[in-house]
């Protein structure tokens, strides 16, 4: 007769073998026998394979009660139906478990990954402020959701969490992050950590989860918040009077036209200030190709008032030594005027709007002075000059204009053709 509950409860004293059904026994030890407290009473499985009769222990009443017991029998003797030893297929079974575990406990963190990484490949970038940008990046963007994850568990969802928040915000940043994430996982790859694809892949991968940074940076083009030009001179005297090398940094970027990187990444062997000349390196243009800016004099006085620091051979120098300015510290000097509204990339169009409408500068002298590529390939093949000279006319005019008192500046005169 099978077993019942209330049997099960009467027999854990008993000792001796109490038979259930289909080859299951509720087997309790006799008073003598050395067992741990817990595996006093225990399920044991009867099974015949190849004519050979075989016991299985299947784990103590405490771990199954009877309907349990009766379903993992069930599943052993199915095994054995198909010719297949339980005992040693359970065998094989721990024996890859615990080959998992200490496989796993082996494999890196992706922040440990990471900094692997980084010790295998710290020859290979240009300085020691691009080595130490790779790390810094993955700190702030990468580690907080992904750091924690072991390599081989991170996937493309993973990924995409951690750069969502950020793609549309500051998408360079955010995209070159993503490709040094996708850079650890290679090596990860490589080190037999996981296997591919690559979860932080751009090509038939996240292309088609995010837009493409390219995008969003034209979207953020044509929406930069600028100034409009007739209010510049009034702006121009308010930071004229504020303090600190950030401002002036703001200041310069104004009458140059310039980008933000191009200015706090601005070097003093760059600067000629006999030739009133800043020739910037094709590696801070966003062409990739060397433009000479022409200085009007506010900017050669603006150059000429920094203070400077030994050994320091940046323009705007920052509070760390030996440092420069950082990114937003530009950004951080508008906000501290309370000008929430504007941008300094928009001051390149605040110039643009000028240029345009109350000058009668070409549009290719204009667009030079931007440091804009020719869309156009063939005017590109023909035009070698740089249009040097009328860029310098152009800059003067715009220093002139933005220094301007403000009670004047509602009549700017046209340039004469």
């Amino acid at each position: 007769m099978a077993l019942t509950i209330k049997a099960v409860a009467k027999l854990r004293q008993k000792a001796g073998r109490h038979f259930d059904r289909d080859g299951l026994y509720l087997q309790v030890p006799t008073p003598g026998e050395k067992r741990p407290r817990q595996s006093r009473a225990s399920w044991l499985l009867r099974y015949q394979l190849n004519g050979r009769e075989r016991f299985m222990g299947l784990g103590a009443i405490a771990d199954y009660d009877l309907d349990e017991a009766r379903e993992e029998a069930k599943r052993w003797r199915r095994l054995a139906r198909e010719g297949i030893d339980p005992l040693e297929y359970r065998r094989d079974e721990r024996r890859k478990r615990a080959e998992e575990q200490r496989k796993a406990a082996s494999i890196p963190t992706f922040e440990e990954a990471a900094e692997r990484y980084y010790h295998v490949h710290g020859g290979k970038w240009r300085s020691l402020k691009h080595a130490k940008m790779f790390l810094a990046t993955l700190k702030a963007h990468a580690f907080p959701k992904l750091g924690g994850l072991r390599v081989d568990e991170i996937t493309t969802d993973d990924v995409r969490a951690a750069f969502e928040p950020i793609w549309h915000q500051i998408p360079d940043t955010a995209n070159r992050t993503r490709s040094r994430v996708e850079n650890v996982l290679s090596w990860a790859i490589a080190n037999k950590y996981r296997e591919g694809p690559n979860p932080a892949a751009w090509t038939n991968n996240l292309e088609h989860l995010l837009p493409a940074p390219q995008q969003i940076k034209q979207q953020h083009a044509n929406h930069h918040a600028a100034l409009p030009y007739g209010e510049l001179p009034a702006f121009w005297a308010e930071l004229d009077q504020r303090e600190g090398v950030a401002a002036r940094a703001l200041a310069f970027a104004v009458l140059t036209a310039a980008r933000t990187g191009e200015v706090i990444g601005a070097r003093w062997s760059e600067i000629d200030l006999q030739a009133k000349t800043w020739t910037v390196p094709a590696n801070r243009i966003k062409g990739g190709r060397e433009h000479r800016v022409p200085l009007p004099d506010a900017a050669i006085a603006l150059l000429q008032a920094l203070p400077t620091e030994t050994r320091n051979d940046h323009v705007f120098v920052g509070q760390h030594k030996g440092a420069g300015l950082g990114q937003v510290a530009l950004g951080d000097v508008l906000r501290r005027m309370g000008r929430k509204d504007i941008t300094v990339h928009g001051f390149r169009s605040t110039f643009r709007d000028w240029a345009a409408e109350r000058t009668t500068f070409p549009n290719h002298v204009v667009e030079m002075a931007l440091a804009h590529a020719i869309p156009n390939a063939v005017e590109a093949a023909y035009r070698r000059g740089d249009l040097f000279e009328k860029r310098r006319k152009l800059m003067t005019a715009w220093a002139k204009f933005c220094t301007k008192p403000a009670a004047a500046s509602e009549v700017v005169p046209l340039r004469r053709a």
